[in-house]
């Protein structure tokens, strides 16, 4: 079985990527490993909490993992993916200015570049 890992974060992108995930998981049969990007616990963790129900429901082999001290999201996410042997990585992008593109977006161009597997760009829903 292969494994699919997949960078969430609370918001539209993450609930994008997440939801690939899971449908991309289902349909391969493989190990869905989300990696948590968040700051400050709280809401956060309540978050994570529900998407482990979830995926629990769905009746998937999963695992949740924690950012590592210190690494940076981009970091974490090829650390991880290359430690499980993914088959893919599965990230959330959202819409950026110019301007944004510019100073922004730097851990998805890395893992991008980085990943040591294919890497699955899914747009978040522009109605949020």
């Amino acid at each position: 079985m292969g494994a699919i890992v997949v960078g969430y974060v609370d918001k539209p992108e993450g609930r994008a990527a997440l939801h690939r995930a899971v449908a991309e998981a289902k349909l391969r049969r493989a190990k869905l490993v989300v990696v948590s990007s968040r700051g400050a616990a709280g809401p956060a963790d309540a978050a994570l909490t529900a998407v482990q129900a979830e995926l629990t429901g769905e009746g998937l082999d999963q695992e949740i993992r924690e950012p590592a001290q210190g690494l940076e999201p981009a970091e974490d996410l090829i650390a991880v993916a290359d430690e499980v042997a993914a088959d893919f990585i599965v990230i959330g992008l959202r819409r950026r200015s110019p301007v944004g593109k510019l100073i922004l977006g730097s851990n998805a161009q890395r893992v991008l570049l980085d990943a040591p597997c294919p890497v699955l760009a899914v747009k978040a829903d522009p109605s949020g």
